[in-house]
């Protein structure tokens, strides 16, 4: 038992405690009150290098960085027991939930924004032999102020042999490319009808390869054309099924609202969407859904995907981070798409509300 508790995310309370905790922080190793730090442009700064066996229980960054969409800008990567290639790999506004390169806040159980740009993340992370975080400016201006204290746990013990690993991957599509541009509103016969059983063209999530459980995803919205941007589903291939296994009924009805969220931001521990926009081109909205009551386990493969409209018939923005378990070794990522592709932008895509050709 007290094995299993130096790597669960919530120890009991009532028990005392076999890890050792530290931090890794931005203090002024002087003493004196200089706790901040600046990145040059194209420079990186390793936030977290330390031996394990271990778990990182907690990271907080604030940064007063002022170039406008830095959120989008900086590269949060975290590669465990000295992997070449990360096991998280997100710009760092997208890695808490902020995919607009916007801060708003809101609370979940895992991933939460504060107060005056605090970002905070509880995903237990566990290392056998080593941990490494960074954070790397790929903006044009010097990343200002950067402050961050990062939690972890020291064990005499290693790891459990059968242990998953966090993971957490960006992706983004803008835009989307909708099979049509030729429809007035929502509901029309033309894309209502249009049948889509295997999945194909959807938004991609997470293509995962390996043994391991899907925890969730957080994803934003921009829209290039007027109406609901959420009329698809969720479907979930697990292990190679070529028909999705589990399969939804539409996007605010994944992620646990329902009609079109009311034009009402909330926030809850396991779901919500505190920006909702308006339907209409420009509109702007974040979700989130996180399955910490029932994790989607694989033991070859998933594949998380969403449409984008009825049967992908919409052509708006998608921007995500999926976040998982698993074995390692883990596939490498898709290289992630240069700074400025990554910056909220609409799109010339056609279609209502837009004065783009499209196609």
């Amino acid at each position: 038992m007290a094995h299993a508790q130096e790597f669960s995310a919530r120890p009991d309370l009532t028990l005392p405690q076999a890890y050792t905790l530290h931090r890794a922080s931005s203090a002024d190793p002087s003493g004196a009150n200089a706790d901040s730090l600046k990145v040059a442009p194209g420079a990186t700064v390793t936030v977290l290098d330390v031996d394990g066996p271990g778990a990182v229980s907690h990271i907080w960054f604030t940064f007063g960085d002022r170039e406008a969409y830095h959120l989008k800008r900086i590269v949060l990567r975290m590669y465990w027991d000295g992997e070449a290639s990360p096991s998280v790999e997100a710009p760092v506004g997208d890695f808490f939930g902020l995919g607009l390169g916007e801060y708003i806040n809101w609370q979940s159980e895992v991933l939460s924004v504060g107060s005056v740009r605090s970002m905070n993340s509880f995903f237990q992370m566990p290392y056998a032999k080593h941990a490494r975080i960074t954070l790397t400016n790929e903006g044009k201006e010097p990343m200002g102020d950067l402050y961050y204290n990062i939690d972890y746990r020291r064990s005499s013990r290693p790891l459990p042999k059968n242990i998953f690993y966090f993971h957490a991957q960006y992706r983004q599509a803008q835009p989307n490319r909708g099979w049509t541009n030729n429809w007035l509103r929502d509901g029309d016969p033309l894309v209502n009808n249009k049948i889509n059983l295997t999945g194909d063209d959807n938004y991609v999530w997470a293509d995962i390869k390996g043994r391991g459980q899907f925890v969730g995803v957080t994803m934003s919205v921009l829209q290039n054309q007027d109406a609901w941007w959420g009329e698809g589903d969720d479907m979930f291939f697990i292990n190679g099924e070529k028909m999705p296994s589990i399969n939804g009924t539409g996007a605010e009805d994944y992620f646990l609202g329902a009609h079109d969220f009311g034009g009402v931001p909330f926030s809850y521990g396991l779901y919500g969407a505190p920006v909702v926009g308006e339907e209409k081109a420009g509109g702007r909205s974040s979700v989130y859904r996180f399955h910490l009551e029932a994790p989607v386990p694989f033991e070859k493969s998933f594949k998380a995907t969403i449409e984008h409209g009825s049967a992908n018939h919409r052509s708006d923005n998608y921007y995500s981070v999926a976040y998982w378990y698993q074995a390692e070794p883990h596939a490498p990522f898709p290289p992630l798409p240069p700074a400025e592709e990554r910056l909220p932008k609409i799109e010339p895509v056609g279609g209502p509300g837009n004065a783009g050709t499209g196609q």
